[in-house]
């Protein structure tokens, strides 16, 4: 069940229909020596955010109101850097004692809505369970480190982009039903490989994040077609609409994490890597078990060929979930798409044998001197075929 805080981000979003999803960065809480402290915000929130327009040559500031949790206020300022070799909004001034910039809340979500022409409501969500809530019942998915709602459904798009959405479409139908999860992955990746040239070539790191963003947007375009009739049409009392909100958003929940699995599981095939996917034998019940559960229930197997891998979209508290998964192997692996984590559950995590698998382009989000390794999904894949040859 999602907090009080989660319930009254969701409705104020629902409601003003201006929000800025974002996940707390090390530059955001001044860990990486940058320019400014202070929330980053992209080009895309002029003018809905803004008065101010990303000029190049100029400083501009917008001073606003926010409303934090907890009826926590500040008087703030929006400001645009575009001077020097800078490009960039920035989010400042929040007071002495401002509790919502420690270094512990990197990878936390800021939910930033705009509520009157300088006035702003903010949430800062830390529990995995709120996160994904909020994502699903807004309809967006921040796969990486920010994003926008409503989102911009027709923006000019490149040829490769016009291919994908032009194959999905078609896809899309054809259906008179929601298909199960495994179809939507293997779409997804049978037009890839159609409409990217390169998509071959691609490292796994790149190619998970293309996957995961591109079934998404598969996935929106099915929910609009088989949705529609179903939300236009009258209800017969509240708990029928009740009832058919719920299973819409149960459907955006359940898919995430299992397309994650899913194309977890074809860079494993794709790197050749025996493995078994949600192992029933195996205590705890992992993920996945390299090789498969006969060598992890043959005590005479080695374990340093043995591997527990736990796949989860967000893993700020659930990362512990793997410690009681396959006891037998002394180190875990989490494999996530979560834009950055603090310091202290990067040591916790370290502390308790749990390596954490990030694709690259997530690592920037990370705190820079964790002194932790983070591994890419590359130096993943390698680092297993190493151990199994």
């Amino acid at each position: 069940m999602q907090s009080p805080f989660c319930e009254l981000a969701i409705k104020n979003a629902l409601a003003h229909g201006n929000a800025l999803l974002k996940f707390i960065s090390p530059n955001d809480v001044g860990l990486t020596g940058g320019h400014q402290y202070g929330f980053y915000l992209p080009k895309t929130i002029h003018p809905t955010f803004t008065r101010n327009p990303p000029t190049k040559g100029v400083v501009t500031k917008q001073d606003i109101r926010i409303l934090w949790q907890d009826d926590y206020q500040t008087d703030s300022v929006i400001t645009w850097y575009g001077d020097k070799t800078r490009s960039e909004y920035r989010l400042t001034r929040f007071g002495r004692g401002f509790p919502y910039l420690s270094h512990d809340m990197v990878g936390d979500l800021l939910v930033l809505i705009r509520v009157g022409e300088s006035d702003f409501l903010a949430y800062i969500l830390d529990l995995d369970e709120d996160i994904e809530e909020i994502q699903s019942t807004l309809g967006v998915e921040v796969t990486e480190s920010l994003v926008m709602f409503p989102t911009r459904e027709f923006e000019e798009i490149d040829t490769e982009d016009d291919c994908i959405d032009r194959y999905f479409r078609t896809f899309a139908k054809t259906l008179k039903d929601f298909p199960q999860g495994d179809v939507f992955s293997a779409q997804t990746r049978e037009v890839l490989h159609s409409c990217l040239k390169n998509f071959d070539q691609l490292s796994f790191d790149v190619s998970l994040l293309k996957s995961m963003d591109a079934e998404y947007q598969l996935f929106r375009i099915v929910e609009r077609q088989l949705c529609q009739n179903d939300i236009m049409r009258i209800f017969k009392n509240v708990d029928d609409f009740l009832n058919t909100a719920l299973s819409i958003l149960n459907r955006r929940k359940s898919r995430a994490g299992r397309s994650l699995e899913n194309h977890v599981e074809q860079v494993l095939r794709d790197a050749q890597i025996p493995h078994q996917m949600r192992p029933r034998s195996i205590d705890g019940k992992p993920d996945i078990v390299i090789p498969n559960e006969e060598a992890y229930n043959d005590p005479q197997y080695p374990l340093d060929r043995l591997f527990i891998i736990g796949v989860k979209t967000t893993c700020k508290d659930r990362w512990r979930q793997v410690l009681n998964e396959g006891k037998r192997v002394p180190t875990k692996h989490i494999l996530t798409i979560q834009p950055g984590i603090s310091s202290n559950q990067l040591k916790e995590m370290h502390e308790a044998k749990v390596r954490l698998v990030v694709p690259q382009k997530l690592h920037r989000e990370y705190p820079p001197k964790h002194n932790i390794e983070l591994l890419t999904v590359n130096q993943f894949v390698n680092e297993i075929k190493s151990h199994l040859n």
